[in-house]
């Protein structure tokens, strides 16, 4: 049985459009607060934005790689993901909203949406795509989220717990996906191959061995 975990500020049935031109206006009233009252200069809030633009899904396959060939470095990337990804250079703004890791696992298989609108974990992976910005994706994910993973080419077992996690504008979420089977001897660099843009979403896993020469 699907488990789904949504905020209620996501609640109801609003007007996409609405909601992000309301959004827009705000995020440029704060900004111009904070230049005014002088807590930060329009200069270091473009040099930010410039930062998560950056940011690519090769990003957080970096982060997953290192997790699934350090157990010590997994515990703390779940405890205190904003320190544990600092380790790797990627550097996350103080104010950027919360960001939490989500295990997949032989028995609970997490995947993310954000229902309101597109809220992503930008700072770590970069741009959201296309679908997930979707109304389709959306507004179906969360009432049938094994029929959408079909779509993508993946299939769970009825064993195995879902979990729809809806994203906000105060919480991110990032799924560490399963290492795939097969990838013991493989080095780190070469895992972090195997970690796509999707199976960090969570609609699909990560790619197979097999998978990932055949891609090449």
């Amino acid at each position: 049985m699907a488990s789904q975990e949504r905020s209620d500020s996501h609640a109801g049935g609003h007007n996409h459009g609405e909601h992000a031109d309301y959004y827009s206006r705000r995020a440029e009233a704060i900004q111009a607060l904070l230049i005014e009252k002088g807590v930060c200069s329009l200069e270091e809030i473009l040099t930010q934005a410039d930062q998560i633009d950056s940011r690519t899904p090769e990003d957080g396959a970096r982060i997953v790689a290192r997790a699934w060939v350090d157990p010590e470095y997994k515990k703390r990337l779940l405890a205190d993901p904003f320190s544990a990804i600092k380790e790797l250079g990627i550097v996350l703004a103080e104010t950027a909203p919360r960001l939490r890791i989500l295990e997949n696992t032989d028995k609970v298989h997490h995947l993310g949406v954000c229902t309101l609108c597109s809220c992503f974990p930008r700072a770590v992976i970069g741009r959201p795509p296309n679908w997930y910005k979707g109304l389709a994706y959306r507004s179906r994910v969360v009432v049938d989220p094994r029929s959408v993973m079909r779509e993508f080419g993946t299939e769970l077992d009825a064993s195995v717990e879902v979990r729809v996690m809806d994203s906000s504008a105060d919480m991110r979420y990032l799924v560490l996906p399963k290492r795939p089977d097969g990838t013991e001897n493989m080095s780190e660099e070469e895992l972090a191959k195997l970690v796509t843009l999707e199976s960090m979403i969570g609609v699909t896993h990560a790619k197979s061995p097999t998978g990932a020469m055949a891609g090449t």
